[in-house]
């Protein structure tokens, strides 16, 4: 039998409705293929389920008009098994216009059983199963049709695995006590993806504006939120409409002509005919607003990095008794909040003292708390 004789798809909403119900307590395994080019907004290009060894072939106009995919999608009772969940979650959020409830990331699962951090999906294949995956078809045009007999094999091999993976990991993860931290960091990144992908405030994620004044980078806010609803509304990537660099250099430089903007290194002409007069007033909002509360974060100081060498310290440690990548365990960033602003009310500590994390790392909290506490009583 060849791979394409093997090839099923769903062909209308009713039949995807009747094969979801058919089996609502099993898992359901999940990918997207989708384009992402030239657009601001991931493109669906083709959908993949499967319910055990049962895998289909759905086109994104029939999951679109499923009410038992969407239902299915939100529902947090029944588990969706995915790998390297991230652009799938944003898809399902602008395509769907719906949030995704009960996802578990197979790749989190993966670094939670002690078998590296950010492993990609062919990897743990051939690690657990001994077999090769053909990533040929990978950067294939997914919006095309017909699709080739190779993408099909490849799109469903993207799925093939993730039911076995999901009980092998299962077990492993039951085994070192850590099956329900799986679902619960699935959870908080999922929900973390969802708050990231809210439109105001986006100055605070150009890190480079760090070193502007307050002036300066209340005109980076109006320019970055601009930005923001242009590439929406255009459905356009942020690159093709300002770079993050040109949104620093018109901040620093606040221009108050068309020369003066014209005058910004690397500005090209085109933006200066298309956008001045906006990009003009944005400035003059900026220099004019109240002074803002949230300030761009500045790289640590020495001191700071002192600080965060001491808590790495401790908290690799519990990373390596547990074998749990510290990459997860205690991501720099995580660190580097609390160092700024500790508070065991506020959301960067609670992050390493709730839950799962809190668990592992309750021998080295009061430790931490005090390295941090200290740094607090100094500032």
């Amino acid at each position: 039998m060849t791979q394409a004789s093997r090839v099923r798809w769903i062909e209308s909403p009713a039949e995807l409705d009747q094969w979801l119900a058919a089996s609502p307590d099993q898992p359901l395994s999940l990918d997207t293929e989708f384009e992402r080019v030239s657009t601001f907004f991931p493109i669906p290009g083709l959908i993949q389920v499967g319910l055990g060894d049962d895998l289909r072939l759905v086109e994104p106009s029939v999951a679109e008009a499923s009410s038992g995919f969407r239902a299915c999608i939100g529902d947090d009772q029944r588990p969706k098994l995915l790998y390297a969940m991230s652009e799938d979650l944003e898809l399902f959020r602008h395509w769907l216009d719906l949030e995704p409830q009960g996802v578990l990331d197979l790749q989190l699962a993966c670094a939670l059983a002690g078998l590296g951090f950010s492993v990609g999906y062919a990897k743990l294949v051939e690690q657990l199963f001994d077999v090769a995956i053909d990533k040929s078809a990978t950067r294939s045009d997914w919006l095309a049709r017909p699709l080739s007999e190779a993408q099909c094999a490849y799109a469903l091999e993207d799925i093939r695995y993730l039911a076995p993976m999901y009980e092998q990991l299962r077990e492993r993860l039951e085994a070192r006590d850590l099956y329900q931290a799986w679902r619960e960091e699935s959870a908080r990144f999922a929900a973390d993806l969802s708050a990231q992908t809210e439109p105001t405030d986006y100055y605070l994620r150009i890190r480079g504006g760090w070193h502007l004044k307050a002036q300066q980078q209340a005109v980076l806010r109006e320019l970055a939120n601009w930005r923001e609803a242009e590439c929406r509304r255009r459905d356009r990537p942020r690159n093709r409409v300002l770079s993050d660099n040109l949104l620093i250099r018109v901040a620093e430089r606040m221009p108050a002509s068309k020369g003066g903007l014209a005058a910004v290194e690397e500005m090209p002409p085109v933006v200066v005919r298309r956008y001045g007069d906006t990009l003009l007033n944005l400035v003059e909002q900026g220099r004019s607003a109240d002074a803002i509360a949230d300030r761009i974060e500045p790289p640590l100081t020495r001191d700071e990095q002192g600080l965060l060498k001491q808590v790495k310290r401790l908290m690799r440690g519990v990373a390596e008794a547990r074998s749990v990548p510290i990459e997860l365990l205690a991501p720099r960033r995580r660190i580097e909040a609390c160092i700024r602003r500790w508070h065991p009310d506020d959301e960067a500590a609670r992050f390493f003292l709730e839950g799962w994390r809190g668990e592992l790392l309750a021998p080295v909290l009061d430790e931490v708390s005090t390295v941090l506490e200290s740094r607090a009583q100094e500032s």
